[in-house]
């Protein structure tokens, strides 16, 4: 047998040295000044912009160290191709020395401050995986493009004094002006700008660049403060008294945020009720301990009315919605973060603003759909605002007339304290509600949207001097272009949906994807040309609200009219003065306007909702009807509602005609007990899409078999629905199929899906959206 030691192969050195490094054989210990250089190898916890479960770890370069912190972006490659990818420092140790992997190097440091507090960090990990998304595409989805481009800022050139200069002056021959600049830097110990050197040492820019020829002084670039923005003052307003349950309830608020401790209360006040005085009690006391305030509307709701009243009370009101621009967000974001703003006003993302010294936050009607994100990240604010609470230590305001079932349920579980304000201030009553039967109508029947009662009722509050508002949840002339020849609605090319006729444009118009065409001549299927215009939308409405009411003077409020910036407000002040008597438009007409002098509400169509494909479209029929009730009945006249529908005998119709919002609740939570159905299960619903209809059909197939074959330990706890077409089969020139996994809690259906990531692959073209506990079926 043929023998040689290990020193006789040609490989021996290497072998050696590779034993020696690792340890795997036990040829030797590793030296202690090795493994102590090892060990003090540091790595960075780094997040894309990715649908990825887990960071990724990274190298920290010499000359990173000490610089890099968590919330802080870097540029590091990623993948085989080394591609140069921006991503999110999420956390920072010591290498494991058992860890033997060899990692990429970071290769650029962005930022020379974080984005992001550890508080933050946590909350956006906490969203990445409360709704199954990656935490680097919630924390680009949190930090504002502004602040990440840091806009309204610019790079000044600027100067510093060389190490070493001051002890060599005695023995430099400077001129005067050289002299006074060196002077000048010594005093300023850090940079100083070109600009403000030549001015303050009255020359022109010739000396610096001796100076820096000389080696004195070195150039350098550094970023200015955010520019640009401000806040509008408003004028100062004394408080209002406080009623019996209005005092009640902000007693029982500032009980939780003396505390010291988080809780949820649930504000259930009917419109009317002062709850937003309340809320700013509530601020004031806050604010009066040095803390800050969070206050989130819906961004319908953010109209200049609601502005006013938050800036009359409080100095420092930071407003944040989706009209700013990049670097007007920029500098609000950086005012909130240096503790400057007491008040932060906002839409769904404004629950993200960097307050430091967190003391409240307040969610106004807290039922509205668009507090949910319909795009990565899916998160709910409601849900973010209660984790954010709950790490600061600190109360949870919900308010609203008509709370979401969700809510309503917590506070029956005793899980939240209930506040209830039944009644309005100054005692005035709710307006009584008319549910009025179009089925038999004459004038309907004839074509027209305003029926014999509500013309009846438009006619009579005229005569009285009194304003009327129409409330119509259609935009365009007719909802439907359809063919009477075969029957079929003449759709998008590119969706599922049918077109929508918009008069004065003279085009065809799609409201998901903005396909817009002239007004089709034949039908696309049979060739007919019977093309007829079907259903009454806002235009429409507007055209037979001034021919049947000449003398009176009406507004159109719809986001076809509301697109130049200040019209809103504009057409609010004309209504407010009673320059036009009847208001008519979208939701935006129906919540946060509060006009005394209204004296009727229509609703000209409430079926309009009853009709969605949705299982909330009985509550939020009940919602709409009872918020844009709310509208009337506010000042000394009172008020009454009209409500027109075609299903006078549905539950949602006729509990808002009584204005019975817990008859309402019990009535649904029944209904959804019965079927399992949130808020007694966790849904999240799946959508698959791509260009070729038969591959998404088969993916989604795929992919609910594979749930179903994972859910077999909990049969009776998970339930898998699809896969099925979804309600709009087509968006985009896309095709959609869609799956639902209903679990009895949150956690199985988190534990279930992220079992099947582990091993799930797409075909390229495939594209897929998670939607934890979705609120648009769509």
């Amino acid at each position: 047998m043929l023998q040689c030691s290990l020193s006789d192969c040609p490989l021996s050195e290497w072998l050696i040295q590779v034993t020696q490094q690792q340890n795997l054989f036990g040829f030797a210990e590793m030296p202690e000044w090795e493994r102590a250089a090892q060990e003090d190898v540091q790595v960075a916890e780094v997040v894309f912009n990715l649908p990825l479960e887990k960071p990724y770890t990274y190298l920290i370069p010499e000359e990173f160290r000490g610089m890099l912190r968590a919330g802080q972006r870097v540029k590091a490659s990623l993948g085989r191709g080394d591609r140069s990818v921006i991503g999110y420092c999420v956390g920072i140790r010591q290498k494991n020395p058992d860890d033997q992997r060899r990692l990429k190097p970071i290769a650029e440091l962005i930022d020379r401050e974080p984005l992001l507090d550890s508080r933050m960090l946590e909350l956006t990990r906490w969203i990445g995986e409360r709704y199954l998304c990656g935490w680097g595409q919630v924390l680009e989805s949190v930090i504002p493009a502004g602040v990440r481009r840091r806009s309204g800022t610019r790079l000044i050139q600027s100067y510093i004094l060389k190490p070493g200069i001051t002890d060599r002056l005695e023995t430099l021959k400077l001129s005067r002006q050289q002299n006074e600049i060196i002077q000048l830097l010594i005093r300023a110990s850090g940079p100083v700008s070109a600009t403000e050197l030549c001015e303050r040492a009255q020359c022109g820019p010739s000396p610096l660049t001796t100076l820096r020829k000389k080696g004195l002084i070195e150039a350098i670039r550094v970023r200015s403060e955010v520019e640009g923005g401000h806040t509008t003052d408003a004028i100062p307003e004394s408080d209002l008294s406080l009623g019996e349950e209005q005092q009640a309830a902000l007693t029982k608020i500032l009980e939780s945020v003396n505390s010291g401790q988080h809780s949820t209360l649930l504000l259930h006040g009917v419109t009317g009720s002062g709850k937003t005085e309340v809320y700013i009690r509530a601020i004031r006391e806050v604010v009066s301990f040095g803390r800050q305030a969070i206050v989130l509307v819906p961004e319908i709701s953010l109209t200049p009315q609601t502005i006013r009243r938050f800036r009359s009370r409080f100095p420092d009101v930071a407003v944040l919605h989706s009209h700013m621009s990049d670097s007007e967000r920029h500098w609000q974001w950086q005012q909130i973060a240096e503790g400057r703003i007491q008040v932060v006003v906002g839409a769904r993302s404004a629950v993200f603003a960097p307050a430091p010294h967190l003391g409240l936050i307040i969610i106004d009607e807290e039922h509205e759909p668009s507090f949910k994100q319909d795009s990565t990240p899916r998160y709910h604010a409601r849900e973010v605002a209660r984790y954010r609470c709950r790490q600061e230590q600190v109360p949870l305001i919900l308010g609203s007339a008509t709370p979401t079932l969700e809510s309503w349920l917590r506070a029956q579980r005793k899980q939240d304290i209930l506040i209830s304000m039944p009644h309005r201030v100054a005692e005035r009553p709710l307006p009584p509600v008319v549910i009025v039967d179009t089925r038999s109508d004459p004038r309907i029947a004839r074509g027209s949207a305003i029926g014999r009662a509500l013309f009846q009722a438009i006619t009579k509050a005229l005569q009285d001097r009194g304003q009327i508002i129409l409330f119509l949840n259609l935009r365009g002339y007719s909802p439907t272009v359809w063919c009477r020849s075969c029957g079929t609605g003449v759709k998008c090319p590119n969706c599922d949906i049918t077109l929508t006729w918009h008069r004065d444009r003279g085009s065809a118009i799609c409201h998901s994807c903005d396909f817009e065409t002239p007004p089709p001549e034949r039908c696309p299927v049979c060739e007919s040309q019977a093309i007829r215009y079907l259903g009454t939308g806002t235009q429409k409405l507007d055209e037979e609200v001034r021919l049947t009411f000449p003398n009176a003077t009406s507004l159109r409020m719809d986001s076809d009219t509301m697109r130049r910036p200040g019209s809103h407000d504009e057409a609010l002040e004309k209504f407010r003065s009673g320059e036009v008597q009847i208001l008519l438009g979208t939701q935006m007409i129906a919540k946060g306007l509060d006009f005394p002098n209204v004296t009727l509400v229509g609703v000209i169509d409430a079926d309009t909702m009853l009709r969605q494909p949705d299982m909330r479209a009985s509550e939020r029929t009940f919602q709409l009807i009872a918020q844009v009730a709310g509208r009337t009945g506010r000042g000394t006249r009172g008020g009454r509602v009209l409500v027109q529908t075609t299903c006078p005998e549905d539950p949602a119709v006729k509990f808002a005609s009584k204005h019975d919002y817990v008859g309402f609740a019990q009535h649904e939570l029944a209904e959804r007990h019965e079927h399992f159905a949130p808020p007694f299960s966790s849904v999240t619903r799946v959508i698959f899409r791509g260009p070729v209809e038969q591959q998404v059909l088969q993916t989604a197939q795929a992919v609910a078999d594979r749930l179903r074959a994972l859910r077999k330990d909990h049969l009776k706890d998970i339930r898998i629905l699809g896969a099925a077409p979804a309600p709009v089969t087509r968006l985009r020139n896309l095709w959609r199929f869609h799956l639902q996994i209903c679990g009895k809690t949150q956690d199985l259906v988190r534990e279930i899906w992220q079992k099947l990531e582990e091993d799930l692959t797409l075909p390229e073209n495939i594209e897929m959206a998670v939607d934890v506990d979705p609120i648009n079926s769509r």
